[in-house]
């Protein structure tokens, strides 16, 4: 009963990334699109920024075989990810996958329909700007973080099996 209220909380909270993801960005596009930045906070803004290459608009695409590539890249990686979140014993890792599938999805969901990646999400402080990024990269950065917390903690069986040796 336990594994499966964790895939239930997985697949909710995938959906959950990935319908605010896309609720946000409708919202957003068409608001921020050709306008000036709209100052929010002395250290927030929303702008809008189309990334047509991969992480913080590394390795641009200026071109459709790259965008394609890209795209089919993130679904496959999000499918595999999805199952990988399906088949994983421990809360951490499926909230960790959960995040990163929808990331990736929302993102390619993006460059299918846009033909970019839409960012607007702009912190900034002491004049430097993070780069601009939305709900999917927020998933995807904290899910690699969550992922990696779960890979780094003990687990008490393998605790109690290196006492053994």
């Amino acid at each position: 009963m336990a594994e499966r209220r964790l895939r239930l909380f997985g697949l909710v909270l995938f959906a959950a990334i990935l319908v605010s993801d896309r609720l946000l960005k409708e919202f957003l596009v068409p608001l921020l699109n050709g306008q000036d930045p709209i100052v929010v906070t002395p250290f927030f803004n929303l702008v809008m920024v189309w990334n047509r290459g991969v992480s913080f608009g590394l390795f641009q695409q200026g071109d459709d075989i790259g965008r394609y590539l890209l795209t089919g890249f993130a679904i496959i990686v999000g499918l595999f990810l999805l199952v990988w979140m399906l088949r994983s014993h421990t809360r951490l890792a499926v909230t960790g996958l959960a995040m990163v599938a929808a990331g990736a999805l929302g993102n390619a969901y993006d460059r299918i329909v846009f033909g970019a990646v839409a960012d607007f999400l702009d912190f900034h402080l002491s004049g430097y700007h993070f780069w601009a990024f939305n709900v999917a990269d927020s998933g995807i950065t904290i899910g690699v973080g969550l992922l990696l917390l779960d890979a780094f903690r003990a687990r008490p069986d393998s605790v109690a099996a290196s006492k053994e040796q």
